[in-house]
């Protein structure tokens, strides 16, 4: 290796860009085109940073199999971060692999982290649990340290663990100030601020009630019917139900909660949930249907009985009921929280990670857009789309998977 490669190297490691290119930027030889792409993904101009890494790879000979898998692997990081999330994992892998067997540990780390992050990108919690379960015990470099530690912060403020989220965020920040990484730096700050943001409300006996994320766990530990507007679903003690694939029957479950102690009239249940002012015997009808099911979901948790005019919530063993919301409401919430980590996403790699088809989240963009809640930038295969961030409360909860699963 020479020494302007070496010294490039050690800028990139160190977080700067701009001293690593100084040293290779007129250079076309496959190490310089690798640091190259590396540099300017560390500047955020990641289209350019994934053609030098691909030409980088390709140029690299067929003996040089550790370099060709650095490559695969900055090329994997490039991808997370342009939120393109929809080529198959198994070459990151396969790169992984190679290094691990060729003793390049610190790279085969670096793409297993990879893979958690693009996991918890994507909802898959215990996907990413897995992956970060095999680091464990493991003396990582500082950096790197310091993003396994970001990781697991992530899914314990997902999973509403605020003290594990509090001691990973210890982990990171002790681990990137050792490796003296702003970035690393900044972005524990950042996350250490969203345990002091807003994170949902409390709507109780007809107020409502800002919450933190600390609040909430707490809320969700208490023995109380938690109508869970955040995940769709309720929670009386331990057990949980979810009603995510049933709309209908939450929203009926969330206005009787609302309502709660006293009974919900029914032509307020009907005009949420069929969403008409002006109902006639066949939303009647509808409505008998729809709480006869409910009902029978609802039995081991409570009762809805009926009144003279409309229905009741009665909860079994003398729990309270509660309403958990969002701290924003709208069918595009989801979308919002991914939108606001201030990356650039694909409307494909959106319905990737929300589990939903292409097309109905581009509707969804669309109208978001009208709205001037969300831009796109770029056209046709190229197109990204960006929202500002959401100011004063952390969207956590809103995220894919951002509780346990049923």
């Amino acid at each position: 290796m020479d020494s302007l490669i070496a010294a490039a190297g050690r800028a990139l490691a160190v977080g700067d860009a701009l001293a690593a290119l100084k040293r290779v930027a007129l250079r076309e030889d496959p190490p310089a085109l690798a640091l190259r792409g590396i540099a300017m993904a560390q500047l955020g101009d990641y289209p350019r940073a994934r053609e030098l890494l691909r030409r980088a790879a390709r140029a690299f000979g067929a003996r040089e199999a550790i370099a060709r898998a650095r490559c695969v692997v900055a090329e994997a990081e490039t991808a997370l971060a342009m939120r393109d999330l929809g080529g198959s994992p198994r070459a990151l892998a396969e790169a992984a692999a190679v290094l691990a067997a060729r003793g390049d540990r610190a790279n085969a780390w670096q793409a297993q982290l990879i893979a958690a992050r693009r996991a918890l990108l994507l909802g898959r919690v215990d996907e990413a649990a897995a992956v970060l379960a095999t680091l464990a015990g493991t003396e990582l470099p500082p950096a790197l340290a310091a993003v396994a530690a970001l990781a697991e912060a992530e899914l314990a403020l997902r999973a509403l663990r605020t003290a594990s989220a509090r001691a990973a965020l210890d982990r990171a920040e002790t681990a990137a100030r050792r490796a003296g990484v702003a970035p690393l730096l900044a972005e524990a700050a950042d996350a250490r601020a969203a345990l002091g943001r807003i994170a949902a409300r409390l709507i109780r006996a007809g107020h409502e009630q800002p919450l933190r994320l600390d609040q909430v766990e707490a809320l969700l530990a208490a023995d109380m019917l938690v109508v869970d507007a955040c995940r769709r679903g309720w929670q009386a003690g331990d057990g949980w139900r979810s009603l995510a694939r049933r709309p209908v029957l939450f929203a009926l479950l969330r206005a009787l909660a609302e309502a709660w102690p006293e009974p919900a009239e029914r032509g307020e249940l009907i005009a949420r949930v069929f969403r008409t002012r002006d109902p006639d015997d066949s939303h009647r009808s509808r409505l008998r249907v729809e709480i006869g099911r409910l009902r029978a979901l609802l039995a081991p948790s409570a009762r809805i009985e009926a009144t003279a005019g409309g229905f009741v919530l009665r909860p079994r063993s003398g729990r309270r009921v509660a309403v958990l919301a969002p701290p924003i409401d709208g069918d595009s919430a989801s979308l919002l929280a991914l939108l606001a980590d201030g990356a650039a996403w694909s409307s494909s790699a959106l319905a990737q990670a929300l589990g939903a088809s292409q097309r109905s989240v581009q509707r969804a963009l669309a109208e978001l857009e009208t709205e001037g809640r969300v831009r796109s930038v770029g056209r046709a295969r190229a197109q990204r789309w960006l929202a500002p961030p959401l100011l004063g409360f952390t969207t956590i909860l809103l995220l894919p998977a951002a509780l346990p699963a049923e």
